[in-house]
């Protein structure tokens, strides 16, 4: 594909492209936050089997950040006891940062949404790991938000490298224009 095709039209569209996406993880974190806020022993509506289940992975030690650290924070029904301290529901990080990519993309600022969509990257690869390997159990919400920051890292990382392309190209011009 010649850069020359990738126009700033295009740029723009890109940048709405990731804003959408941004959007779609706002609702999809909202969601894994509202399923993180119900009552333990109610039935999320995305426990769909023994290996899916939803509310598990949201109410567990690992929902928070800090990571609840000690077995004796759990009772003898299985559940969390009150926190001590603080600790922030991961879902409610992922809000914020997806909100955060939402501002930057909507401002043109394709270097910062890369950089937020990195960060968001290996978080939600960490907390796969967790689930995949300690838990044992995945939340579909938290696999689609996987999904929607690979999505917008890939996008940003295009953006960024022919956004680079164009201005290399663009001082040749000017500096072959000054000969």
């Amino acid at each position: 594909m010649n850069s020359r095709s990738f126009t700033p039209r295009k740029m723009v569209s890109m940048k709405y492209v990731i804003a959408l996406l941004a959007i779609a993880g706002l609702y999809v974190s909202s969601r894994a936050l509202q399923i993180h806020y119900m009552d333990p022993a109610a039935a999320p509506p995305c426990a769909v089997s023994e290996h899916w289940d939803c509310g598990n992975v949201n109410h567990g030690k690992y929902a928070v950040f800090p990571p609840y650290p000690l077995e004796s924070d759990i009772d003898d029904n299985g559940q969390l006891r009150p926190a001590t301290g603080l600790h922030v529901p991961v879902a409610l990080v992922g809000i914020i940062g997806y909100t955060l990519i939402l501002i930057a993309a909507l401002v043109g600022r394709l270097r910062i949404v890369l950089e937020l969509s990195r960060i968001g990257f290996f978080c939600a690869a960490f907390l796969s790991y967790i689930e995949a390997y300690i838990i044992t159990k995945w939340c579909i919400y938290c696999v689609w938000s996987m999904a929607i920051i690979t999505t917008i890292m890939l996008l940003s990382i295009v953006a960024v490298l022919l956004k680079r392309r164009r201005r290399a190209e663009s001082m040749v011009a000017v500096l072959a224009a000054e000969d």
